[in-house]
């Protein structure tokens, strides 16, 4: 499988060369920039999942070889619009302003990972939604999200994410068509990496691209090396310029590969041969504009090892910070979760608290007698 032969969007091709001008806004300095973010999320990721094989977080998906989409996707949001994600956008969430610690609370289980601080200090309020771990569910919510900003007459922008196999699913087609039907401002990012869990794309769905799932809802779209970055920003935003503008929602196929396992539960290795991951390497993001940035002499290896520095420094600082969180409570996934509880929400939650009360007891030794 060569993605890099297939027709799409793209600006510099994974040996780090041009294959088309560098559009206006791609200035030396934010190209920099999107270098060390995905860097620092990729290191982020590899201490994520040492701590999840040490019993001090829970089911982590990785996101490695995605970095590229999730941070152009929240670089080119602006702060008044409204990421609705999935559960591989850790990259996007960071570069929204949602820290490393939050993201370490909500996949060891604490509520509080999803209470989002403010974007702006002109917004009071975080309008974004926390990850979504079903499949294409949040695609429904992104649709109710958009049209509310049509109805108020908001030139605000929606962007809901989800992997290749969500696009199987009824809720992304029935999404799809409510977008192109209500002209709304929403803009889908599929993360085609190739695999859902252990299916390959070629099981999942019959059509040469997903992006020609678009022509079916009458809306936008494009196809766009999801390997590079810069490709990606530009995709997003005239995208979202146009959503605001009221031109309607677009379909963006962002094809990609999942350098990793689909998460810490899984073993890629049983279903996908060595060779075809050994091939995918060669078009990673991260090294794609590494090499670009050294050969405009924008990046050196002097400059690496300082990144890298810091970025150990703030990744150890936010497990730190992590680690001496205290445990919420099991009953904080009711008390989070529901406004207010009925009568047999109450029973669940008591029975709960009475559980974890037998649990505690027995681990303490508490039958000393």
């Amino acid at each position: 499988m060569n993605i890099q032969t297939q027709p799409m969007h793209r600006y510099i091709d994974h040996r780090g060369n041009l294959v088309a001008p560098l559009p206006k806004w791609a200035n030396d300095t934010l190209l920099q920039q999107f270098y060390r973010d995905m860097v620092l999320v990729r290191h982020y990721d590899k201490k994520a999942i040492a701590l999840q094989r040490t019993g001090k977080l829970g089911t982590y998906p990785s996101h490695i070889g995605a970095e590229a989409i999730g941070i152009a996707i929240g670089s080119a949001m602006q702060s008044t619009d409204v990421l609705v994600p999935y559960y591989r956008d850790m990259p996007a969430l960071w570069a929204r302003g949602i820290s490393m610690l939050q993201n370490l609370q909500y996949w060891g289980g604490d509520e509080l990972g999803s209470n989002f601080p403010s974007i702006s200090p002109d917004i009071p309020h975080n309008d974004d939604m926390p990850f979504c771990v079903p499949i294409s569910t949040q695609c429904t919510h992104a649709v109710g999200i958009a049209a509310a900003m049509k109805i108020k007459g908001l030139h605000r922008a929606t962007v809901a994410t989800c992997g290749d196999g969500a696009t199987s699913k009824g809720d992304f087609l029935e999404s799809l068509n409510c977008a192109g039907v209500w002209n709304i401002p929403l803009v889908f990012v599929i993360n085609n990496n190739q695999w859902a869990i252990s299916v390959p794309l070629h099981l999942q769905c019959h059509a040469e691209h997903l992006v020609d799932k678009a022509k079916g809802a009458g809306i936008k779209g494009i196809m766009v090396d999801g390997n590079d970055i810069v490709a990606m920003y530009d995709a997003l935003l005239k995208s979202l310029d146009n959503a605001r503008k009221g031109k309607g929602a677009t379909l963006i196929e962002a094809v990609s590969y999942r350098l990793c396992d689909h998460t810490t539960a899984d073993d890629a290795s049983r279903y996908r041969k060595d060779e075809e991951v050994k091939q995918a390497w060669q078009f990673d993001p991260i090294s794609r504009l590494k090499t670009y940035l050294i050969n405009q002499n924008l990046w050196s290896e002097a400059e690496e090892s300082r990144w890298l520095d810091i970025c150990h420094q703030r990744i150890n600082q936010a497990v730190e910070q992590y680690l001496d969180l205290t445990v919420q409570a099991p009953e904080s996934a009711f008390d989070y979760l529901y406004e207010k509880a009925d009568p047999d929400l109450n029973y669940q939650r008591d029975a709960l608290i009475n559980k974890a009360m037998r649990m505690e007891k027995q681990n303490s030794g508490g039958n000393n007698g």
